[in-house]
């Protein structure tokens, strides 16, 4: 399957950079960094030229990690997945936030922080797979159930 977006986490020791989107899908909610695949391009092309366009970080293709995919059954932007990636950044790296840009406002938030449950504020999928691409080096496939805005369950299955 060939899916049309990417999504990356930039890591920090326990943060993780997001952005709290000014459009759809996730109006208002912090996400990772990422968008479309540009016709010719390489899903791993496509990630290190989404960083860079919404962080200004420049990273080499060996320093991203591909972690597997995401996927839904609703809501077609355009296609039904995308591709997971993280990147890490040295601990005594100087990345200031928030950081206010085009696409949304940047900041570093802690990934204990993002993943709980309880926390509305964030695309509500992220606490079901983000802790995981971290901690595991097995990538997945994390199908997203969605009835409408809610997200009904997510799972998780081996990526071959």
């Amino acid at each position: 399957m060939m899916y049309k977006y990417t999504l990356g986490f930039v890591i920090k020791g326990s943060k993780v950079l997001l952005i709290n989107r000014e459009k759809q899908p996730w109006k208002g909610c912090w996400n990772g960094l990422g968008g479309k695949i540009k016709t010719g391009e390489t899903k791993e092309e496509s990630i290190l030229r989404e960083l860079e366009e919404e962080t200004g970080l420049v990273f080499t293709i060996d320093q991203i990690k591909f972690k597997g995919e995401v996927t839904w059954n609703l809501f077609d932007a355009m296609g039904h997945g995308l591709y997971l990636f993280i990147v890490y950044l040295p601990e005594d790296d100087h990345y200031l936030t928030p950081k206010s840009t085009d696409e949304g406002i940047l900041d570093w938030k802690e990934i204990d922080w993002v993943c709980d449950f309880d926390n509305l504020g964030v695309a509500h999928n992220i606490p079901y797979f983000l802790k995981t691409i971290i901690e595991e080096e097995s990538n997945y496939r994390f199908n997203c159930v969605f009835e409408g805005n809610i997200l009904l369950r997510v799972v998780k299955e081996d990526l071959i």
